[in-house]
């Protein structure tokens, strides 16, 4: 092992637990039946997913959350319940905590109260409650009830009865979730939350009791050497109900500010906390525990140094640390104790087993786009990972020798193409890639180009790594035609020739000032001052954020009644939306585009004619699949399988997963 890293692979100690290294998987939840028994247990399915991080070399696991309520049937938001079948919870839980001993990998079960105001009434069930009566983060137009007194005291002999019950099933501690994200708990500490007048209310010390008094039931049933730790933001940057705050953004602060979160930390650990699991926000500034592809590396670490300063507990710290050397220096100097990942170690399981190698251009890098593991549990009630289709059904998507090995060819060296190639050649199959320019990653280049795309370029080259270690055929600046096709012998051919930029037919689109998306993401054109975009996808929301963060002034046309009208995770949405706003850039909708002249461009919008300036006009209204070559070889009989934008126009995960399932069946 590199010496720079060896910090992160120190013992740590938290109450009675010792864990073998300072890298812990922070919850990343899976709710669904196929993963959650009844009783909040982890299935065969949900345990696997957990220990494929542990055999990756972690130091602990903290599980997602849990439910606690099985005496509030009308309040509790998940079937999930730890304390509804203790005998069933602890035979079930036998498979996991059993195996992660086998890795010498701590488990830590994750224990909830509850959503509170950020129920989503589409997918929670029970009733609206919180501390006192406040809106609906999604539906503000919904207020939720004030909890009794009774209940919450319910509801800390509860927590107390899934502590014991965790215990006895074989696990090594618990995470309470959460003051943090502005969960139920997290509603009581804020006093713009909480309006409360009996012991739970008032007071800081008052509006931390309910988090104190969990804390001290578990440790009177399970001992004071039991680990319990706290999910915990340091701020909620928020600038009121549903207004987060960017994380360089100048605010008046509505939740809980740095001062506050000093007194709250030292409550936290005189009521007998261990060690408090760490980032920022709430879902009102869902980002900042979201953080997403634009947000900046390490966004929480200036916070978790100047709370270290005052709070004397162990501090496990997440959001976008997954740059090892600067993960190690921090723990090196004191000012945090651990490591917190969640997706990269879904991207990569063996992300703790790769550092320690100093195997670091062989970790395949997560991409904070949030596809998988997020918007796949809303859109499929189900969570995997964009790049790593095997998250979540680790058993079912492990890659296995092929019973026959063959000759496979892939047309094209895009995302999809070379994940068809890396699949196929870990099958065992022999594998020709042929890309017709001279480098790997077709549209996705263009895509990564970004200042704040770095993780997007580690992408295309662990791909190019992969597939030179697995000995795949590259042939670049080589456009397939039918004789060398026929000269290849192929068994089965993936033709991922991916999609070609659409145009819309209108007066002056072949002016200069006209360039398209891909060239002014790859930097062959030069781009003025003022800048229109048409097209408020995606890519051209994208576009506009980087070129106004440069300095330019932008301008987005586009013809629906929305921007970003794409499948995409609100953290990443909001987030977007925010810099847009933030950096002055101005949005028409419902409008079209009708001509560009020597001046900028003529636009018709509800009902107006519009001239907009423009030294540079980028057109980004998306793309065409291209199947042409699909069409031709499959009319003259040859075994071709059509995948990734070439079959449809879609996101990277349709791409990698298309590529993946399809490799995985020849």
């Amino acid at each position: 092992m590199d010496q720079k890293y060896a910090s992160m692979y120190q013992p740590i100690t938290i109450g009675g637990m010792t864990a073998k290294n300072r890298i812990f998987m922070m919850a990343m939840g899976i709710h669904t039946p196929k993963h959650v028994n009844e009783d909040g247990s982890y299935t065969r399915i949900g345990a696997d997913y957990f220990l494929e991080r542990a055999k990756g070399g972690v130091g602990a696991v903290v599980t997602g959350v849990v439910q606690v309520q099985s005496m509030f049937d009308k309040i509790k938001d998940s079937a999930n319940d730890v304390t509804s079948n203790e005998e069933s919870f602890v035979a079930n839980s036998q498979y996991l905590v059993e195996n992660m001993k086998k890795y010498d990998c701590r488990a830590i079960i994750q224990l909830t109260a509850g959503m509170g105001r950020n129920k989503v009434p589409a997918i929670h069930y029970g009733e609206d409650i919180a501390p006192s009566a406040i809106p609906n983060l999604w539906n503000p137009s919904v207020m939720h009830r004030p909890l009794t007194t009774e209940e919450i005291e319910k509801y800390i002999h509860g927590f107390g009865e899934a502590a014991r019950i965790v215990k006895r099933a074989g696990f090594d501690g618990v995470e309470i979730h959460a003051i943090h994200e502005g969960y139920l708990l997290d509603q009581f500490t804020l006093a713009n939350m909480n309006h409360r007048t009996d012991r739970f209310g008032g007071s800081l010390e008052n509006r931390c009791r309910f988090a104190t008094e969990i804390v001290q039931e578990i440790k009177k049933k399970c001992g004071d050497d039991f680990p319990v730790l706290m999910r915990y933001s340091f701020r909620s940057y928020m600038k009121g109900f549903n207004n987060g705050a960017l994380p360089e953004e100048s605010y008046e602060e509505f939740g809980r500010d740095m001062e506050e979160s000093i007194k709250v930390g030292r409550i936290l650990k005189d009521a007998g906390y261990d060690a408090l699991d760490c980032d920022n926000g709430t879902y009102d500034s869902f980002w900042m525990p979201h953080p997403p592809v634009y947000a900046p590396n390490a966004l929480n670490l200036k916070d978790a140094i100047e709370f270290k300063k005052h709070v004397d507990i162990p501090i496990i710290l997440a959001g976008k640390m997954d740059l090892p050397e600067l993960a190690a220096e921090e723990i090196s100097k004191g000012h945090i104790d651990a490591v917190g990942l969640a997706r990269p170690l879904l991207c990569d399981p063996q992300w703790a087993n790769k550092v320690a190698d100093d195997d670091l251009e062989d970790i395949r890098p997560c991409i904070g786009c949030h596809n998988g593991c997020a918007l796949r549990v809303v859109s499929h009630h189900d969570m995997s990972c964009a790049i790593n289709p095997a998250v979540g059904s680790e058993r079912e998507y492990e890659i296995m020798p092929a019973d026959e090995k063959k000759h496979v060819v892939v047309i094209g060296g895009g995302v999809g193409g070379m994940e068809a190639a890396r699949v196929s050649a870990l099958r065992g199959h022999r594998v020709d890639l042929y890309e017709k320019t001279g480098e790997l990653g077709g549209v996705f280049i263009a895509a990564a180009a970004h200042d704040f795309k770095e993780r997007d370029k580690e992408l295309l080259k662990w791909y190019s790594r992969q597939l030179e270690k697995l000995g795949v055929n590259v042939h670049l600046n080589t456009e397939v035609t039918e004789d060398i096709l026929k000269n290849s012998a192929a068994d089965e051919v993936f033709v991922a020739t991916g999609s070609t930029e659409k145009t819309i037919p209108v007066p002056g689109m072949n002016s200069k000032r006209v360039v398209s998306a891909i060239d002014c993401l790859l930097g062959k054109v030069s781009v003025g001052k003022n800048v229109v975009v048409i097209g408020g996808g995606l890519t051209g929301c994208e576009i506009a954020y980087g070129l106004a963060k440069k300095g330019k002034s932008v301008k987005i046309v586009e013809a629906m009644d929305d921007i970003l009208k794409v499948e995409i995770f609100p953290a990443n949405d909001l987030m977007l939306r925010a810099y847009l706003k933030y950096y002055g850039v101005e949005i028409y909708t419902n409008a079209s585009l009708t001509e560009v002249n020597e001046n900028g461009v003529e636009i018709m919008t509800e009902g107006r004619k519009l001239h907009l300036d423009a030294d540079t006009v980028i057109s980004a209204v998306g793309y065409n699949s291209n199947h042409a070559l699909f069409d031709e070889l499959e009319g003259k009989g040859y075994p071709v399988h059509l995948i990734g934008d070439a079959r449809e126009v879609t996101n990277l995960m349709g791409a990698v997963w298309d590529a993946y399932q399809t490799a995985m069946k020849i």
